[in-house]
């Protein structure tokens, strides 16, 4: 089965290169998109040997991993894998996530940093906590981590799954969706570091406001 690791990227020439070598070592290739980056985040994807899609201006991270999932699908992805650019994550956990999906067991496996001690700053893990009560409400899904960009999906969820949302709030939105289309789905425990680089970028009140706000309008048009 041919997987796929779908990694989209903002203006993250730093980690982009480190990511993708070590990503490359547990998949069959390595899409990056590059959202509009203003630095060497494309050059940087480029010779690290993954195949880099670019968007012209900056559209969100859920815009980018939507433009990687078409094209991982026309190009024969079987399982496909969401992966995050800055190295928060753990390449050598990527096998623990895509094995329910190889061996047929769900459509969707999410990773969960609660399932594993992870030391988590306390405005995001407040954000967090807010996001599973919101996810259980709005989508009936039980869950520990709602907002956790390492996830898998079998062709036939992606194919299912369509992003709509193109920023932050495409977390919940895929939430939403794998429980209307009664996709089986698994949570997996992964790493998170929040090394200094990280919590630069941590997100603050307003983006954490601007999520919420986002899921709402979503739902007020389809109704």
């Amino acid at each position: 089965m041919k997987v796929v690791a779908i990694i989209p990227a903002y203006n993250e020439e730093k980690t982009i290169r480190e990511v993708v070598t070590k990503v490359k070592n547990y998949v069959d290739e390595v899409i990056v998109i590059d959202d509009g980056s203003t630095d060497r985040t494309y050059q940087e994807a480029q010779e690290s040997g993954a195949m880099v899609l670019s968007h012209l201006i900056n559209r969100g991270q859920g815009a980018a991993i939507q433009t990687g999932i078409f094209y991982a699908l026309k190009n024969n992805a079987d399982v496909l894998v969401t992966f995050d650019a800055d190295g928060q994550f753990v390449p050598e956990e990527i096998p623990i996530v895509i094995k329910p999906i190889l061996e047929k067991k769900v459509d969707v496996v999410l990773g969960s940093r609660f399932l594993k001690l992870n030391q988590i700053p306390t405005l995001k893990k407040v954000f967090l906590r807010g996001a599973i009560i919101f996810t259980r409400f709005t989508s009936g899904l039980s869950l520990s981590d709602t907002h956790n960009g390492f996830r898998a999906f079998s062709r036939n969820a992606a194919e299912k799954i369509l992003i709509s949302q193109d920023r932050m709030a495409h977390a919940s939105e895929i939430l939403n969706k794998i429980a209307a289309l009664k996709l089986s789905y698994l949570e997996v425990p992964v790493t998170l570091k929040y090394l200094p680089y990280h919590r630069q970028k941590t997100q603050g009140v307003f983006d954490y406001c601007k999520i919420l706000f986002d899921l709402f309008l979503g739902r007020m048009i389809k109704s």
